[in-house]
């Protein structure tokens, strides 16, 4: 299913369409203040499988993130951050970056990496900001299987024709970006920039 949501003021029909889709262990892909996502309800084990299987990759060695509402969640999910993190958390976010940080124990299993570490991601995104406020917990999130061209996957309808078979709704909303998240590693001693994205590490760091 192609479904449009406008970007500014998400109607709450087909936003409560998307959450039941994912409560029921649906996929789906979304825009974010980046490229557009693939995902599903952090919480449903075999849909975290199928993200795997679209991916062609093992859960285990996966780097997914976590897409959060805001940083309320971040006690949920990471360990104890120490102030200045917490403070280039509040001013990054929402915003295109990507934080590691050390899991707390409510990460599912499947999802914790061999480090311990979870991807925390707010982004400056209406729509999937409001996706997730409505299921009440983060989704699961990775970048679509991309093989060469991201500009081909800014435009849903293109996303939709590819991908429209392996997932249950590709979201509508509008065209997409072309830049990636700037990852930060926050669980050593400094934080430490991993990926330059469209994120500015200067101006948060």
């Amino acid at each position: 299913m192609l479904l449009h949501v406008h970007p500014d003021n998400p109607n709450p029909r087909n936003i409560k369409t998307i959450v039941e889709c994912l409560k029921d262990g649906g996929v789906i892909i979304y825009p974010t203040d980046t490229v557009y996502g693939l995902g599903c309800d952090i919480t449903q084990q075999k849909a975290i499988e199928r993200v795997a299987r679209i991916k062609q990759i093992d859960p285990k060695k996966a780097n997914f993130s976590f897409i959060c509402y805001d940083l309320s969640h971040l006690s949920d999910y990471a360990k104890s951050v120490d102030t200045p993190v917490f403070r280039m958390l509040k001013k990054a976010l929402p915003g295109p970056y990507t934080f590691i940080l050390n899991a707390s124990k409510m990460v599912p299993k499947l999802l914790k990496t061999k480090k311990d570490t979870v991807g925390i991601r707010v982004p400056d995104n209406n729509i999937c900001r409001t996706i997730v406020n409505e299921l009440g917990n983060p989704i699961m999130s990775t970048t679509l299987p991309i093989e060469y061209n991201v500009e081909e996957y800014t435009d849903p309808e293109v996303i939709y024709e590819k991908f429209g078979k392996l997932v249950d709704i590709v979201v509508d909303g509008g065209p997409g970006g072309m830049g990636f998240s700037t990852v930060v590693d926050c669980t050593g001693d400094e934080p430490e920039l991993i990926r330059e994205g469209i994120g500015s590490f200067e101006a948060i760091s």
